[in-house]
């Protein structure tokens, strides 16, 4: 479990970055599997997400996740909702609701906005923040009378350049986007690779929030011990976990 140091300074908010460790899943899931979207034993996962549940300080029923679809769409979540609902990152001022986000490369972003008393929580892949998941969370907030310069921002441990090689219409796709994205890439030995991090910081400046605090840890990196899809993929396993971050108003 990681905390940010600049969203731990909130003392009204809990929040957590989970790991791998600590839970109840075997085999390729072990062992705090929280992806319901997986094919893991749901058991295991219901016990895992009651770990998460009790770490945050909440009831396991009033952890709220999403159907992720690597999209645009953001909800503010006023109650507990009744389905899953289908969208990558969520917002809310009410206190006892955590609301948490799912990745295995992705990148897991929360987000406080201290003046009016807000949460947010980002699923953010290259896809999501290519079609504006960031920028879409920033204004719903605004929309609830939030302000940029009382917003704080943690992106956590996702894919690192140095492991996120892709192919050359992956970078023309952002070039033709804006000739600046180019400056989120390195060619290293006839290799590209993507510098998801840095992308999504510039997001976050490009929309007026300035205090983002970042986890400089590698999913990909065997040692960190998080769940990451690249490094399942590269070890042909047929699936693979996924790791839980969490944020709530007490």
């Amino acid at each position: 479990m990681i905390k940010s140091k600049i969203l731990r300074n909130q003392k009204y908010v809990s929040h957590y970055f989970f790991n791998r460790l600590g839970g109840t899943s075997k085999g390729i899931y072990k062992s705090l599997n929280c992806g319901k979207g997986s094919k893991d034993k749901i058991a295991n996962i219901n016990k895992n997400l009651k770990v998460v549940s009790k770490r945050i300080g909440c009831n396991s029923e009033n952890l709220v996740s999403l159907n992720q679809i690597h999209s645009n769409k953001v909800y503010k979540i006023s109650r507990i909702p009744k389905k899953k609902m289908t969208g990558d990152a969520m917002i809310t001022n009410k206190q006892n609701i955590a609301i948490s986000i799912l990745t295995a490369d992705c990148a897991p972003i929360l987000i406080i906005e201290k003046k009016q008393k807000f949460v947010g929580a980002i699923h953010a892949g290259w896809k999501g923040a290519f079609k504006g998941i960031v920028k879409n969370t920033i204004q719903l907030l605004k929309k609830n009378g939030c302000s940029e310069k009382d917003m704080i921002a943690c992106i956590g441990p996702c894919i690192k350049k140095n492991s996120y090689e892709v192919k050359n219409d992956f970078f023309k796709l952002f070039k033709d986007k804006n000739k600046k994205n180019v400056n989120f890439f390195t060619f290293k030995k006839k290799k590209i690779f993507f510098d998801l991090t840095k992308y999504i910081k510039s997001q976050f400046y490009e929309n007026g929030v300035k205090k983002i605090d970042i986890i400089r840890k590698d999913t990909f990196s065997l040692e960190n011990n998080f769940f990451s899809s690249r490094r399942s993929k590269k070890n042909k396993h047929n699936d693979y976990g996924r790791n839980i971050s969490a944020i709530m108003i007490k």
